[in-house]
């Protein structure tokens, strides 16, 4: 029979691991073998700077912390998984997704985005979209686009009646 004091440790890991996905909009389960000590710094470097993190756990007890939040992610768990979380549901996608197109030792697995499981698919599709700030960035730019147009209208419609 396991210690008590080894019980308590693992539970406060499992713990941490459903605080983690409860508080972040978005998690990425993926595989890390092969990633050298300093490829693994300028990941998490990567990730810190776009407000995500991640972290290595026991499956096991990742196993069990999703069970407790009733979140089925199949067989993701099986072999070496490191968990990435985030408040922004794109940013952990975005940073592993290029981070994985020039270190092809990391493989992107399984994805939680906003309570929904994803698959590798989605989450290729979802690494997509640009950020929050460049959604931003476009919607500003349109709207400034209408309120150009308005002001041309309105400009020309004064000068129409000017003349008259």
């Amino acid at each position: 029979m396991a210690n008590a004091k080894i019980l308590a440790a693992k539970q406060e890991v499992i713990d941490e691991i459903k605080k983690h996905v409860e508080e972040s909009s978005s998690i990425v389960l993926f595989d890390y073998r092969g990633i050298t000590d300093e490829e693994a710094k300028k990941l998490r470097r990567q990730l810190r700077d776009s407000d995500a993190d991640y972290k290595v756990y026991k499956n096991t007890l990742m196993a069990r912390a999703f069970s407790d939040l009733n979140i089925d992610l199949g067989d993701a768990l099986n072999g070496p998984s490191a968990l990435a979380f985030s408040t922004d549901q794109i940013a952990p996608i975005k940073v592993l997704s290029e981070f994985a197109k020039t270190n092809e030792a990391l493989v992107l697995k399984v994805g939680v985005v906003d309570g929904e499981v994803s698959d590798k698919e989605k989450l290729a599709k979802l690494a997509t979209i640009p950020s929050r700030d460049g959604l931003l960035t476009m919607l500003a730019g349109g709207m400034m686009g209408i309120a150009r147009d308005l002001s041309i209208c309105l400009d020309l419609y004064a000068q129409q009646k000017e003349e008259n």
